[in-house]
């Protein structure tokens, strides 16, 4: 038996917390292989964003393809593409499914507030990207991008703004509450079967860091481990990473990263701070 493998498409973040870090640090920590292709340098810390170097489409695809013709993977999580142009490029090469099941967490901005993606890539994203993408995990403010609405301001919202993102063409849509405040954070997971809601209590807690990042690559590790594509029911993986991502939110502060937003805790459970 193989090592079960994941693949992260995303930007890289020096300070660790986020991007093609903290997805590597997710895949490790719930057991599978991770392997990367890098679509931009980042300049930021825990604090903000101060620059972004994106890597030419061409060259995206490139590390795409030449991974795809050696290794074999088993589910592969999108982050940061940052352009139209590269957002484009992954859909032609994810179009046969070389790479498993697809996650897309749509990074259009960052915990500092950042903004994270030119405007041009979002109608990308919407058009060519939602197809061929198993499970997209977008929070409240890149739900209503993609979807040109208002941002919800309540959790009653999210069961309608998912299942018009569905109709866009993912397979499934986990739309993220966060954002909304509250004793509790609600996430709503829509697919053809209908809309589940799933809780947990909300982490006071400056380590944020990452979270969106973190929660999609659990997700990938945990189809990955499975070997199987798409499941037929998107609810455990789900569960089990927001389970994993919970754990690290109450251990995050305890690293003492950084003097902004620090970073979740990705190895909570194997050491501690």
């Amino acid at each position: 038996m193989t090592a079960a493998v994941a693949l992260t498409v995303a930007g890289s973040d020096p300070s660790g917390g986020a991007g093609i870090q903290a997805d590597l640090k997710t895949f490790s920590a719930l057991g599978v292989f991770g392997t990367s292709v890098l679509t931009a340098l980042t300049a930021q810390n825990t604090r903000g964003v101060t620059g972004v170097h994106p890597v030419p489409a061409e060259f995206v695809g490139e590390q795409l393809r030449t991974l795809f013709d050696d290794v074999a993977v088993h589910a592969t999580k999108l982050g940061m593409l940052g352009s139209a142009d590269v957002v484009r490029e992954v859909a032609r090469v994810l179009a046969d499914r070389p790479g498993g099941a697809v996650v897309c967490d749509p990074v259009m901005v960052a915990t500092s507030g950042d903004r994270l993606i030119g405007e041009d890539a979002v109608d990308a994203v919407r058009s060519v990207l939602l197809p061929v993408t198993d499970l997209v995990t977008p929070n409240v403010p890149e739900a209503a991008a993609l979807l040109d609405v208002a941002p919800a301001t309540r959790a009653e919202e999210l069961p309608d703004q998912a299942t018009a993102l569905l109709a866009l063409g993912p397979g499934a849509v986990l739309l993220k509450g966060g954002h909304l405040g509250g004793e509790e954070s609600v996430d709503v997971l829509a697919t053809a079967a209908g809309v589940v809601r799933t809780r947990r209590p909300r982490v006071t807690t400056t380590a944020t860091h990452g979270t969106g990042c973190t929660l999609s690559s659990a997700i990938a590790a945990l189809v990955a481990r499975d070997r199987a594509g798409a499941p037929a029911d998107w609810a455990p993986p789900v569960e089990a990473a927001r389970d994993y991502l919970q754990a690290a939110l109450v251990a995050g502060e305890s690293l003492g990263v950084g003097s902004g937003h620090g970073p979740v805790h990705h190895f909570a459970g194997w050491w501690p701070a």
